[in-house]
């Protein structure tokens, strides 16, 4: 089969292409904006396109990479740290230098911990980040081929099928009904049609019919353009440049950011408590503030941040390791809060990997004139490899050997109907030698068989078996041309002559049956979306041993209204034959009735779908507008790697709680015991510098909880943030800690007869080795060491911790710091106590964790156009410091 043939050409080229705008290049002709582009329908040569990127940039419109900068400003951003820098140049303008120096000291420490784990983790991150690339379909050198997007110049000539993202901004050569999604650019939800003709007068600069926009979607109908405008200069690009990389807040951010405000608030109300109480016991000014400002950084959980992002990248590069790239770390943790997970049949369930099986008659023997018919109507094209373009389907026949022996010689193609998900056909007028032009259409069986008269029986019969036995079908029917037609219409495609089917075989997934097993052990509700017949649906999902409850195809699907699908969604496993919309309106119900969604999807019909869902999982060779609309690529389709991203999004969770756990318990008991005690006592518990010290060694010894283990119960179903369960577990482990801390002010005042020096000393010693070691309690709600072993390395950080408190007043620098050496004695009555105190917690444990934990569920922040916006720009990234458009090109 041929087209029409294209003129060929390499121009010279000078800096005049780089004048024209859309708006202008819209106006013109075809051939008159190739001509003011100084290119060619058969695109620009290779050595032309290295010089044009070399004068405009690459087609980027976000950086990515890890910048140490960045990084260092946010261990700075805490408005704590100003304080304490405040703080420390009033001690050495006041005289006291050794303290200031100690105060500078540990914030250094403090910004160099959080600073080298957080740049390590984004290194990890980083280098999965370029595992991802974006892909256009262009004209290089007289061929067609595929590169980066990044790559594209003003001059390339691109191709767009349904599914695409338009690269760059583009001024149309040829349209056949192609129709874009221009709604991130405009907010209107219907699409627009687009045409080759000029288009003179327009009401906006986005009315532009002979023109496709960068980031727009092409949702129908195919077509070629020639770029005119790439990067920051496009209209898409002026919108997320103004965005920047600012993502929408996650269900796990939000619960984080309510933790912070809690913490906030209790900070504030203790330290100023300290500060008035203090001042008015008439105790000095400066010792007072920097005494109130210590236990508000004791109190803060400085190394949340990089404990939450160690956490995230560790989990991302965990996830890698099995082909999974995260694009959004905190997508992680609401990976694993999923309760309700959608998928599709193909490339999941099944292989996906699609083979021509048969082409059959209507009595169901083999048919030679099915199979010529459907490799005449195919969207799909081959040169020297694979067919690419088209459907799925399309590009299995063709690589079919049966169809190279079918053939289409002699056969010209006059005019294209190109397949869509509204209609589910494609049709395509086609002249052959000896025969009078026709008409042939192909797609989903019952829609053909619809447009069809009088099919006989025994086709139906035929497709039955072929249902029956879990295969793909299509349809392809004819019917004759008019005299002098030259283009297709809907009229076209209806009063057709069935002429067969054609049969593709797409077998079951190894693996996806245990995959699905374990998901189901995790409390992951399975359930099936595709745009499949049902009854092969049904056969795939009890062949795997899913139990199938229910089935709702998308006619009996269009005929409910919200109250009706609601009922429905319990009871019902797979969702067969359904449009877009009704794809997109499954997720929304499933949301509505309170349960955290995934939705894994890969073509441009899922892409709303994957908007709408808690977590959006795409493949690396979805579309691109499904790769774009995730927060996940699979780089292989398998279930068992969604299983294992689900559990180790859980763990990860589970991970940070236990930081949090610490902070707002045994952190939180010794600083209010510090500020209790400064009421009552001559002198102030601990010096400020002592407070600093301590919460440091403390946050050291913290830093290894990512790489905990965790119990198995703790994975085996979702859990959220609860600011209500933080807040009691707080109340009740709090007054635990500050009990023991009180004790030990009895015993140092009354056992030991304490001055401050050694009074200090010892708590310091006792206070850190409790809110330590407590982590062995607080980490398993099974019994520490027995039943639930702690990882190796918190192992070893929280003993070397407590050791080097227990050390420190021994040291050369104890005097330094204001301790001194402590008596033998008080070293076995603190082994006592710590004992004890680890034996109530876990006992407070037990009964803590047998009242149901309630509260609100975390409220879900939707920004939809915002999130489309931002998702689609990262498809245009480059590292940071590779080179990007020059400043002289922006204007």
């Amino acid at each position: 089969m041929r087209d029409a043939p294209a003129s060929t050409g390499d121009p010279v080229v000078d800096s005049g292409w780089r004048a024209l705008d859309l708006p202008t290049a819209a106006a013109l002709q075809p051939g008159e904006a190739l001509a003011r582009l100084q290119a060619a329908p058969t695109g620009l040569s290779d050595a032309d396109a290295r010089r044009r990127l070399e004068a405009v940039g690459r087609n980027t419109l976000l950086a990515h990479g890890v910048r140490p900068l960045s990084v260092l400003a946010r261990q700075l951003r805490n408005p704590l740290l100003i304080l304490l820098v405040a703080a420390a140049l009033t001690s050495f303008f006041v005289g006291e230098g050794t303290d200031g120096a100690i105060i500078l000291a540990i914030m250094a420490l403090s910004i160099g911990l959080g600073f080298f784990n957080e740049y390590r983790a984004e290194q990890a991150v980083e280098a999965l980040h370029a595992r991802l690339r974006h892909m256009a379909l262009v004209q290089r050198d007289g061929e067609t081929t595929r590169i980066d997007v990044v790559d594209l110049v003003p001059g390339d000539v691109v191709h767009l099928s349904v599914g695409d993202v338009v690269p760059a901004d583009v001024r149309l050569l040829e349209a056949d009904g192609l129709e874009c999604d221009e709604a991130v650019l405009t907010g209107e939800a219907l699409g627009r049609d687009k045409q080759a003709e000029p288009v003179a007068v327009h009401d906006s600069p986005l009315d532009l019919p002979s023109c496709a926009f960068m980031g727009t979607v092409v949702r129908g109908g195919s077509g070629t353009g020639v770029v005119v405008r790439t990067g920051a200069l496009t209209a898409f690009g002026a919108i997320a440049l103004r965005l920047g990389d600012r993502q929408p807040e996650t269900a796990f951010q939000r619960g984080l950011r309510d933790f912070s405000l809690l913490l906030v608030r209790v900070t504030t109300v203790l330290a100023t408590s300290i500060l008035v109480i203090n001042i008015a016991l008439g105790r000095s000014i400066l010792e007072s503030t920097l005494f109130a400002l210590a236990i508000a950084v004791g109190l803060t959980p400085q190394l949340l941040p990089a404990i939450v992002t160690i956490s995230l990248s560790s989990g991302a590069h965990n996830l890698a390791r099995q082909s999974v790239v995260v694009k959004r770390l905190v997508s992680i943790e609401d990976l694993g809060n999923i309760e309700v997970f959608f998928t599709d049949k193909t490339g999941t369930l099944t292989t996906g990997e699609i083979t021509f099986a048969a082409a059959l008659g209507l009595s169901g023997a083999a048919d030679d004139a099915v199979l010529r018919a459907g490799v005449l109507c195919n969207e799909s094209s081959v040169a020297d490899g694979p067919a690419v373009g088209g459907t799925l389907l399309d590009r299995a026949l063709l690589d079919a050997p049966a169809a190279a022996a079918a053939g289409a010689a002699g056969a010209t193609r006059l005019a294209i109907r190109p397949f869509d998900y509204q209609r589910r056909l494609s049709s395509v007028l086609v002249a052959e030698a000896g025969a009078a032009p026709r008409v042939i259409v192909k797609g989903a069986p019952e829609i053909v068989l619809e447009r069809c008269a009088g099919p006989p029986a025994s086709a139906q019969r035929v497709l039955d078996e072929q249902f029956a036995a879990g295969a793909r079908v299509v349809a392809v029917a004819t019917r004759p041309a008019a005299a002098g037609q030259t283009s297709l219409a809907d009229a076209d495609e209806r009063d057709l002559a069935l002429a067969g089917f054609l049969v593709f075989s797409d077998p079951q997934k190894p693996g996806a049956g245990e995959a699905l097993e374990r998901l189901a052990r995790l409390e992951v509700e399975v359930k099936v979306i595709t745009g499949d017949n049902d009854r092969v649906a049904e056969k795939v999902c009890r062949d795997l041993g899913l139990p199938v409850r229910g089935t709702l195809t998308g006619t009996q699907l269009a005929g409910l209204d919200d109250a009706g699908l609601a009922a429905a969604l319990p009871v019902t496993t797979i969702f067969a034959r359904v449009t877009p919309e009704q794809k997109s309106q499954i997720i929304r119900a499933q949301r509505h009735a309170g349960r955290t969604v995934g939705f894994l999807g890969d073509g441009v019909n899922d892409a709303i779908a994957l908007h709408d869902a808690d977590v959006g999982i795409s493949v690396d060779g979805a579309t691109d507008v499904a790769k774009d609309a995730a927060d996940i690529v699979l780089l292989e389709k398998q279930l068992g790697i969604l299983a294992g991203g689900v559990a180790e999004g859980r763990r990860i969770f589970a991970n940070t709680m236990k930081y949090v756990l610490m902070g707002t318990s045994s952190n939180f008991g010794n600083m209010f015991s510090a500020g209790g005690a400064s009421f009552f006592l001559s002198f102030l518990p601990m010096l400020p510098t002592q407070i600093l010290l301590n919460n440091l060694l403390y946050d050291a010894s913290e830093m290894t909880i990512p790489t905990d283990n965790v119990d198995e119960e703790r994975l085996l179903r979702p859990a959220h943030w609860n600011t209500g369960f933080i807040r009691r577990f707080m109340l009740v482990f709090g007054p635990v800690s500050s009990l023991f801390d009180f004790v030990t002010f009895g015993v140092m005042l009354w056992v030991f007869d304490a001055g401050p020096t050694l009074f200090r000393s010892g708590w310091f010693v006792e206070s850190l080795a409790t809110q330590s070691l407590v982590v062995f309690a607080i980490r398993t709600q099974r019994v520490p060491f027995l039943r639930s072993r702690p990882s190796l390395p918190l192992l070893i950080s929280t003993l070397l911790v407590v050791a080097v408190g227990i050390l420190i007043p021994y040291s050369p620098v104890a005097h330094t710091l204001g301790f001194t050496a402590l008596p033998a004695t008080f070293l076995a009555v603190l082994l006592a106590m710590v004992v004890v105190y680890l034996v109530l917690v876990d006992i407070v444990k037990r009964r803590f964790y047998r009242v149901p934990v309630t509260g609100p569920p975390v409220a879900r922040p939707l920004s939809r156009r915002q999130r489309r916006i931002v998702h689609r720009a990262s498809r245009w990234s480059t590292r940071h410091g590779a080179r990007r458009r020059p400043a002289a090109t922006r204007g």
